[in-house]
Parts: C-alpha cells; structure tokens; sequence
C-alpha cells in the first residue's frame, strides 16, 4: 500500500512515529527509559497532539496519560485505547509506541469526519510496562487502576539503583497517592480497553496477515537466579562414580523439562520454556576441572494457569529427581510471576465482524509476551488486543512494522468503536 492511500490517521500515525525516533535514538537503536526523558518526551507528545484534536488531558499520580475526546454522553462508560510508550534499552520504535499512536490516529478520524461517539473516548499511555527497568508486571497501568501494591514502589530502576517512587517523585507524580491505592482511573467506567501492538512473534508474518486479533495473553513464572550446587574436582582425576557434576545435571534439568513440553504440545496445549541464561564463574570454571556450580535463569509461559502449574510442579520433582541421580542439588531463588489473562469474547467477537466488513483477514492470534491489556483484563474489564504484522521480533532496533500494517489495525479500529453502540452490531 503506498503512503497515499494511507488513511489521514495513519498518516499522522507515522508522522509520530518518525518523531518518536529522531528524538529518543540510542544507536544501534531507541531508548525511552521508564520515568526517564525518553519516556517524558513520548508523553509530551502524544499530549500536544491530543490538545491539537480538541482532546483533554489527565495526569493521575503515577504518570499516566489520559486524552480524553468527548462523547455526546459522558456518563456512559468510556472506550479506552491504550498502551505504553517506554521501551528496552537500544530496542525498537514501535512495540507500545504504535499502539498509542493508533488510538490518536483513530481520535484524528473521528475529528476530520465530524463523528462524534455517544461516550468517551480515551487514549491512555502507561507508564514503565517494560520490566527491564523496574522487576515488576506492568505497575503503571496496576497503578492507573489504584491497584499497585505499595511495596512495588521500593523497586530499583536497574540503571540508576534508585527506587519507583524516587523516579515518579522526580518527574512530578505523586508515590505517595500511589501508595494509598488512589487510581486514576475507574474500572467499572471502562466499557471496554483495547490494546493495539506489534505481534512480538512470527504468526502474522507467515500467514501473510496484516493485523491479528488476540485470543489471550500467557501468564509466567520466571527464576531470575536459580543455581545448580555440584563440586568442583579435578577432570582427569575424579572418577565417575565420585563426581558431582553441575552441568550433567543441569543437562538432565534441560532435557527432562524439555520431554514435559513435547508432551504439553502433544495433548494440544501451548506452552514456552526457555533458559534464557546459563553461565558459571570464570574465576572457578577450566577447561580440567569438573565443574561445581552453575546458574541459569528460567521462563515459562501459557495462557492457561492450569499449564504453569503442571510444569512447576514437575520441574521441583526433576530437581528432586536429577538431585539424586547426580549427586547434584538445586537452588531455584528469586521467583517473578505473572498471571494470565483472557480476551473478551464479546469484544473479539466484534473485532471479527468489523474485519469481515472491512474484508480484512485478522486470523486469530495467542500473545506469548504479557501486555498492559492484562491489567485491565485481570481487573475484570472486557478487554481486546489486536497485533500488527512486524518482522524480526520486538525489544531489539530490527522491528519492521510497516505504516500500512499500523493503518489497517487503525481502520480495524476505527470501526469497532464507531459501531460500539449500534443496536445492530451486538453480539
């Protein structure tokens, strides 16, 4: 599609973009640190532009954004659009970028047509949902909702080692209002929040597929620090009957859990296991030593708890049970978890009649990484996400969403909201 046919949402979408980019590049590629300048910048702008549309403006205690265009009657439940605007460090453009910019793009439509909605339409844009800043699960949308647990706010920024709540006081927010659980926006007066995003995967890509329609977002647990305790000995002179040996038994940990998964998929479930770190000490590893100590970290995600919690436990009977064979032990440590969230049927159920209308196929799509949308979800409101076609993955400065992608996503949207309240379009 070329730029020309580009709706004028989508135009100013890419328009957005483009700024975002100039402004926050960090070679090889973008950095918006959470509560940082990068982050701040994004905010700022995405406020001017709102303003420009005749948009109001709402900061709540914790940084959030809430750019509100008037519906004919505001006492109805809003629609929210929303995502985040921080990203990882040298990573992509788009991931959370282009899910806020869409809802701007869909707000610049509803302007130029001279639609307005019966209720409120909302661009939010939350605050650090990157966790490679702060070790926790999405705290400005749980904060958005009052719902961020006070402790969150002790967490350490991993590049200055200063806390969530010196960071929010630092930008001018108020950790204090957070603390007490102030939200800075209802749940119960969202009728329903939509998340749109890059697809951090390859399923759209291959099915040739601009935009998908998200089905649920996995949940997880993750040891950021898990060890396996052998003893070091000599490799030419300790016998195999003495030797207790941390790499054969994290091997046996790889492979075992790795047999769990082929039966996961067999019965049909969907499932990631990924050992995303795996290193020892140089100071005690050699090339003749056999060696005694090994640490790795441990991911593990599925949409379904019930999943999660039978390879949690199968993974404490593999550590028991290689503990024995090799004369090795665990020590898993630290534990970050996550919970899953499903998708509004309705809501999808909708997205797939207005991408029917639109003739635009919009398979149906799993999110494996988490996202804002399971904020709100877990908070019982009806959720959607709908992912854009992006090669080359997310979190890196190769993420290739192209403009046309982003406007089909925005024309998807743009008529789910205008037929939200048409007698005609209920499920």
């Amino acid at each position: 599609m070329s730029g020309a046919a580009l709706t004028a949402g989508g135009r100013l979408a890419g328009h957005l973009l483009e700024r975002l980019a100039h402004a926050t590049t960090d070679a090889p590629g973008i950095t918006r640190v959470a509560y940082g300048p990068g982050e701040r910048f994004a905010h700022d702008l995405m406020r001017d532009e709102a303003e420009k549309l005749g948009a109001t403006a709402h900061v709540d205690a914790a940084g959030n954004l809430y750019l509100t265009l008037k519906g004919l009657n505001p006492d109805l439940p809003a629609i929210v659009i929303g995502s985040h605007l921080d990203s990882v460090p040298h990573g992509g453009n788009f991931d959370g970028a282009a899910g806020v910019v869409a809802g701007l793009a869909v707000m610049a439509e509803l302007v130029g047509q001279g639609i307005q909605l019966p209720r409120d339409l909302i661009v939010l844009a939350t605050r650090a949902e990157e966790a490679v800043w702060f070790p926790l699960s999405y705290p400005g949308s749980q904060a958005a909702l009052g719902l961020l647990d006070p402790a969150a706010l002790e967490a350490k920024r991993s590049d200055s080692g200063r806390t969530l709540a010196d960071h929010m006081h630092e930008e001018g927010f108020d950790p204090n209002a957070v603390r007490r659980g102030v939200s800075g926006i209802d749940a119960g007066r969202i009728a329903a929040f939509v998340e749109v995003h890059i697809e951090q995967g390859p399923r759209l890509v291959a099915s040739g597929a601009p935009v998908g329609i998200v089905t649920g977002i996995a949940g997880g647990f993750r040891y950021v620090d898990a060890k396996c305790f052998g003893a070091y000995a000599h490799s030419g002179a300790e016998p195999r009957f003495a030797r207790h040996d941390s790499v054969l038994g994290f091997a046996d940990l790889v492979a075992v859990l790795e047999a769990e998964w082929d039966a996961l998929e067999r019965e049909g479930h969907e499932a990631t296991i990924t050992f995303g770190r795996v290193e020892s000490d140089p100071s005690q590893h050699g090339g003749s030593r056999v060696l005694g100590e090994l640490r790795f970290t441990l991911d593990v995600r599925s949409a379904k708890a019930a999943v999660l919690e039978r390879i949690e436990a199968r993974l404490h009977a593999i550590f028991a049970a290689v503990a024995t064979k090799r004369g090795v032990s665990f020590e898993a440590g630290p534990r970050f978890t996550w919970e899953p969230a499903t998708m509004s049927p309705a809501l999808i159920a909708r997205l797939d009649r207005a991408a029917a209308e639109l003739q635009m196929p919009a398979p149906h799509v799993p999110s494996g990484a988490g996202h804002d949308a399971a904020t709100f979800a877990g908070a019982d409101v009806a959720t959607a996400m709908i992912f854009v076609r992006n090669e080359n993955g997310s979190h890196n400065p190769h993420e290739a969403m192209e403009i046309a992608d982003l406007d089909q996503a925005i024309r998807l949207l743009l008529r789910f909201v205008t037929d939200f309240d048409n007698p005609l379009g209920q499920p």
